[in-house]
């Protein structure tokens, strides 16, 4: 009796060990804003860390690459806002297949004359 339940633990346990799970990935989120003529972004995972060093590339409407960046050490990037006056396409790619983007719409600034 004490043999098979050791036989059983042991199938069990090697079950388990050899099965392929999921690999559980953080999340990264990227927010951006514009104050003035300059672009803020800040890039974090889930659990709150900074993005060090992701790669930024920021892409006009039609996905044309306008300029490319990298994260501090705080997780933020800045730029000098683009002339064109559609939506910024602001992509995050923070390494190891996280990678997400952020579509920033341009609207008019009513203090402009």
């Amino acid at each position: 009796m004490k043999k098979r339940t050791i036989t059983f633990l042991f199938f069990c346990s090697a079950y388990f060990l050899c099965t392929a799970y999921p690999a559980l990935a953080h999340k990264v989120n990227i927010f951006a804003y514009i104050d003035g003529t300059t672009v803020y972004t800040e890039s974090y995972f889930s659990d709150g860390r900074p993005v060090i060093g992701g790669k930024i590339e920021v892409m006009d409407d039609a996905k044309q690459l306008l300029l490319l960046g990298t994260t501090d050490k705080q997780g933020f990037c800045t730029f000098p806002l683009p002339t064109n006056e559609g939506p910024l396409v602001i992509v995050l790619d923070a390494a190891m297949g996280h990678k997400n983007s952020f579509i920033l719409k341009q609207t008019a600034n009513p203090d402009s004359s």
